[in-house]
């Protein structure tokens, strides 16, 4: 799966209160409908979420997140093709299950199974993809003031501790993917930081995923409070990633960033 050239993974938000693009593809059509818009510009992945983790956000409840998504996976299923990677953007066992259940390979947890610790044993039961993204707080209060001695050394220390967990759990490790968690109760010094130093990240010899799109720190760097008028600044991030060793780029605007990730990966092999 990541032998070749860097993959796209298009975010599928299936929620009314996303900060980017909520209610836009709230219905089972328009999102499948969406979905396959994403593949035809070329994504590989399509990462489906039934809550909001914007900062400030409260939390959904397992069966109000399956009630939004289940028609969603059912059609995806039938319609997408084969080699399009499904992945379930969830904390919750329960929520995974169904989406695996469904056709999904791949499981995107932000708590890094902290939030239920059954989807680490779910997932090495079912022998699919985990991805580990770091956090600092909850979605609800990790804006509030983060705060860290050494962001960088922390985060790695932290994933490594979940990598871990993972593995004791029975997942194997050429399944695992790790996170930095660009947005995720951190500062625009502390996510800049991250993205200077992602090839320490990649040194840590896991697969890893990058989810910088349209993030409210580069609308305050670029004084752009409208999130979808940050095409280019997440096409930046994008080429950075790829000359640092990251596979997956997690993204609403495909097109664009799938260019970007080519250009930047021609470049590479010349090295």
């Amino acid at each position: 799966m990541f032998q070749d050239r860097p993959l796209i993974m298009g975010i599928l938000n299936v929620t009314p209160d996303s900060f980017s693009d909520g209610r836009d593809f709230i219905e089972p059509e328009k999102a499948v409908a969406h979905a396959l818009k994403m593949v035809e510009e070329g994504a590989d992945m399509i990462d489906v979420g039934g809550e909001s983790t914007r900062p400030g956000s409260e939390r959904v409840k397992a069966q109000a997140q399956i009630q939004r998504l289940v028609d969603v996976f059912d059609a995806l299923k039938e319609r997408l093709p084969e080699h399009i990677v499904i992945s379930i953007d969830t904390t919750l066992a329960s929520v995974a299950e169904m989406a695996l259940d469904r056709g999904a390979t791949f499981v995107n947890d932000i708590s890094a199974g902290r939030d239920d610790p059954e989807i680490l044993l779910l997932c090495a039961e079912r022998n699919v993809y985990l991805s580990l993204m770091h956090m600092q707080g909850k979605p609800l209060n990790m804006q509030e003031n983060p705060g860290y001695a050494d962001v960088v050394a922390e985060v790695l220390a932290f994933l490594d501790t979940r990598v871990m967990a993972a593995m004791e759990a029975g997942v194997q490790r050429d399944k695992l993917i790790v996170d930095p968690g660009i947005g995720f109760g951190k500062s625009s010094e502390h996510n800049l930081k991250l993205l200077a130093h992602l090839n320490q990240l990649v040194a840590l010899g896991y697969p890893v995923l990058l989810g910088a799109s349209r993030k409210r720190f580069m609308g305050s760097l670029l004084e752009e409070p409208e999130p979808k008028n940050l095409v280019a600044a997440t096409c930046a991030t994008t080429a950075l990633g790829v000359q640092a060793g990251v596979k997956i780029f997690r993204v609403h605007d495909v097109d664009a960033n799938r260019q970007a990730a080519d250009t930047a990966w021609a470049i590479h092999l010349q090295r």
